[in-house]
């Protein structure tokens, strides 16, 4: 009975790790976004009964996808113990919400959108993105508030200055924020400043340095952090899958500390051996 649990276990994993098995997934997953997608428009009962059908065929087909992968897992403990199963595992399940005649049916509708992001869980590329996404957010935003300090200045500044040129755009520091946001974002900001400038001839100082310092500076530093988050996350991926040039350091290291394991316990055994003889 353990041989054949074994075996159809080896058999999921199969299907797991097959490259076709794992397009279908991916194609199925994009139908159902443009079945979403096309909900929203006006169809004909027709239409809507076919995409009925359809919606239920994708969630079988789900559902049947996230069983073959938890008997592929060792145990379920192990199945869960990843964040991205768990997180297709409730998607899934919620997908088995009845939509009709019921009060979950927009919270049911809701979920269904979301499976679209079972993308993610699926190519890895798109995984190694969101992770290296979700981990330069912290460092990011230490970025962001030292933005907002030098926003503040500039918008308190710019509120002292030209309130009485345009109090549209520079009455209180709130509405100043705004304006300057827009000149970070280049909207039209030259007809800002050309307005000021009529009053204060020297006001485009304010605003280049401004931009400089927001639209330049912050933004690199902005990248530069996104970059190298990416590139530490590529690293740890190569290093689980063994593939590139981190994969390879890696199988090294691993190859060094089994070789120290080794020489001490070959030390360990001469020093009995030594110890032996020298009884004798």
């Amino acid at each position: 009975m353990k041989i054949n649990t074994l075996s159809l276990q080896k058999r999921f994993i199969a299907i797991r790790e097959n490259k076709i098995f794992e397009t279908f997934v991916i194609i199925v997953i994009i139908v159902s976004a443009l079945v979403i997608g096309a909900k929203t428009y006006r169809i004909s009962e027709n239409v809507l009964t076919i995409f009925k059908i359809l919606d239920l065929s994708i969630t079988l087909i789900f559902l049947t996808e996230i069983i073959i992968r938890m008997i592929a897992e060792s145990s379920l403990k192990g199945f869960f113990t990843k964040g991205w199963n768990v997180f297709d595992f409730i998607i899934v399940v919620a997908s088995l919400i009845p939509m009709e005649n019921s009060e979950a049916v927009l919270l049911g509708r809701l979920l269904r959108v979301f499976r679209v992001l079972r993308l993610i869980s699926i190519i890895p590329e798109l995984r190694v993105l969101l992770s290296a996404f979700v981990t330069a957010i912290p460092r990011m935003g230490y970025v962001s508030l030292l933005m907002f300090i030098i926003f503040y200045i500039y918008a308190a500044v710019g509120s002292m200055f030209f309130h009485n040129i345009n109090p549209e755009l520079w009455s209180n520091i709130s509405i100043s924020m705004l304006t300057l946001f827009r000149v970070a974002t280049f909207e039209d900001w030259t007809d800002v400043m050309y307005e000021t400038m009529e009053i204060y001839p020297l006001s485009w100082i304010f605003y280049l340095s401004f931009i400089f310092v927001v639209a330049f500076v912050f933004l690199n530093m902005m990248i530069g952090i996104v970059l190298e988050t990416l590139q530490q996350e590529h690293e740890k991926m190569n290093r689980e899958d063994g593939t590139g040039e981190a994969g390879e350091v890696h199988r090294i290291e691993l190859r060094t500390i089994d070789m120290e394991k080794r020489m001490d316990s070959m030390q360990k055994l001469l020093q009995q051996i030594a110890k032996q003889t020298n009884i004798r």
